[in-house]
């Protein structure tokens, strides 16, 4: 009786194999977190600046809608609000209105306070004592002595019917956003006019 004997492989990993194999393993998911915290790092500094650019759009389509629809504008430099006469400039700090539905006059105005860069403020009562002004930009928002107001055809023509010259108001935000130690300028522009006709008398239509 003749028996073949079939030499068997009881070979496996060795222990330096298995190193290896722990090696690259460790280095693939290395790897592969690294990128997956740098999508996330960029991710969230895309949410935040997108955040700041709304308050920037915010801020511009705050002050057109209200512009458009007010009257008797005044632009002009200066802290001395107690003036209403309407007067144009070409490049104001302050821009003060007649609110059309409160009848009070509104203003925004470009200022530095203590040394800090320019902020937006705004009021909703600019004779009023003290004048409350509220900070609109955020604070990461560095705005450029080049931002302000332009304004045409503020002042009233001395013949109503031959005023052809609807008041004409250009905004300018110029600056920086300041995220992070990354500095990202922004250059934003509107212009608007008057909605209602100039020197409309609704009782002499």
């Amino acid at each position: 009786m003749k028996n073949n004997f079939y030499p068997k492989n009881n070979k496996g990993y060795t222990i330096i194999e298995t190193m290896i194999a722990v090696s690259l393993f460790l280095i693939i998911v290395t790897i592969g977190m690294n990128s997956l915290l740098n999508a996330n790092l960029l991710l969230n500094r895309s949410k935040d600046m997108r955040s700041i650019m709304d308050n920037l759009s915010f801020i511009m389509e705050d002050m057109s809608r209200n512009i458009r629809t007010g009257s008797e504008y005044r632009c002009y430099y200066g802290t001395d609000h107690s003036s209403i006469d309407p007067q144009s400039c070409t490049h104001g700090a302050v821009l003060s209105f007649k609110e059309v539905i409160s009848g009070y006059r509104w203003a925004y105005k470009f200022e530095a306070i203590s040394g800090q860069p320019l902020k937006i403020y705004k009021t909703t009562d600019v004779n009023a004592d003290p004048v409350n002004w509220v900070q609109l930009n955020d604070d990461t928002i560095e705005i450029s002595n080049l931002s302000g107001f332009s304004v045409l055809g503020a002042e009233p023509f001395p013949v109503p019917s031959e005023d052809l010259q609807q008041p004409f108001v250009t905004i300018r935000l110029i600056g920086q956003i300041n995220y992070k130690d990354q500095p990202t300028p922004f250059s934003l522009q509107n212009s608007v006019s008057q909605t209602t006709l100039d020197n409309f008398d609704p009782s002499n239509p």
